[in-house]
């Protein structure tokens, strides 16, 4: 696949990144060549190797599942302009 500069060009404006005709030239090239090797990927024949999730291997550490509070309450209330009831006291926004 070949990418030009008015790709490079329009993919710069969809991010929103300022990329003069130089530049978009040379990026041209440099994306070239990352979607040749990406195509280089797809020709490797992988029908015996199983999906990873993680390149190592890890063991989730299995904990009982409990809902508390925190005990934390006086501390978020704490951050609150008004407080009632235990809860952040706002304003009413809907009649």
């Amino acid at each position: 696949m070949s990418v030009d500069a008015a790709t490079v060009k329009r993919v710069a404006h969809l991010a929103r990144i300022s990329i003069d005709d130089a530049r978009a030239d040379q990026m041209a090239g440099e994306l070239t060549k990352i979607l040749g090797w990406v195509e280089q990927l797809g020709e490797v024949d992988t029908s015996g190797v199983e999906p990873l999730s993680a390149v190592i291997p890890n063991a989730l550490r299995w904990r009982e599942d409990v809902v508390t509070d925190g005990n934390i309450q006086d501390k978020v209330l704490k951050n609150a302009p008004r407080a009632e009831y235990g809860f952040f006291a706002v304003p009413k926004v809907i009649e």
